[in-house]
């Protein structure tokens, strides 16, 4: 994401938090639509994306477009979104997105843990090639897609879970979606102040070491880290941990790599 993208989202992330409880799941879904219809049209892309378009253009095509359709405050924030300077059209759709995704978190009941959800869904996506490849394939119709993730999640999930879900089947925009869940439910957990370490591993990891693991990385963080175990063979060994941009890569597969690396030189 670009510089210019990533300031706009800073403050767009500023302004959806400010708005405290107004903000509504019927808030997320909006904003989810409006990541789709913007995303189906070239030309409103065209306007908002580009960097010489005024502010009060882009927020006129944004009120001109969802303003019927749309509560205020929703419409609000996405018109704030629209009106910022963006590196590109997609920073543009995925910054909307997010902001649905934050939405839809701070609309939650107490009590509700959507970040466990969605890793729960990541983890049985990954473990099952054919739900992986029934949910996130290219030629799959988007509709029956949904219809599998409604048919899959509905009543065993919350609402806010599963609009997040809908909307990343529904726009995937060549993501896989393994990796699109984990990316939510990273969302969700920032925007309820905590932090997700992704461990990687060959096989399943001990309940006590991932205590152990989850209390050793959040003391070096200084916040409470939420753990997002996900098995993958390749690594054939040890464990690589990701949270944000830090990767701790200690697995069997990134040493063959360094040494296979070091005898080419």
């Amino acid at each position: 994401m670009g510089s210019a993208s990533r300031q706009a989202l800073s403050s767009s992330r500023a302004e959806l938090s400010a708005l405290g409880g107004t903000v509504d799941l019927a808030t997320a879904e909006q904003l989810f639509a409006a990541a789709r219809a913007i995303g189906g049209s070239l030309q409103l892309r065209a306007i908002l994306a580009d960097a010489s378009t005024a502010p009060e253009v882009k927020r006129a095509a944004i009120t001109a477009v969802f303003g019927a359709s749309f509560g205020a405050t929703a419409l609000e924030i996405l018109a704030s979104a629209a009106s910022k300077r963006w590196s590109s059209d997609d920073d543009l759709l995925s910054g909307i997105e997010e902001l649905g995704i934050r939405a839809a978190a701070d609309s939650a009941a107490q009590g509700v843990s959507v970040e466990s959800e969605l890793f729960a869904f990541g983890r049985a996506v990954s473990s099952d090639d054919e739900l992986e490849l029934a949910v996130g394939s290219k030629l799959g119709a988007t509709a029956s897609k949904v219809t599998l993730v409604e048919t899959l999640l509905e009543k065993k999930v919350s609402a806010q879970t599963l609009a997040i879900v809908r909307q990343l089947v529904q726009q995937p925009r060549g993501r896989r979606i393994g990796a699109l869940v984990r990316y939510a439910a990273s969302v969700v957990a920032d925007q309820s102040g905590l932090a997700v370490a992704t461990v990687t591993s060959a096989k399943s990891i001990a309940a006590d070491q991932l205590v152990r693991l989850q209390k050793g990385l959040s003391a070096s963080y200084g916040k409470e880290l939420r753990i997002n175990v996900v098995i993958d063979p390749a690594v054939i060994g040890g464990i690589r941990v990701q949270v944000g941009d830090d990767v701790i890569d200690g697995s069997v597969s990134s040493r063959i790599k360094d040494l296979r690396l070091q005898l080419a030189g």
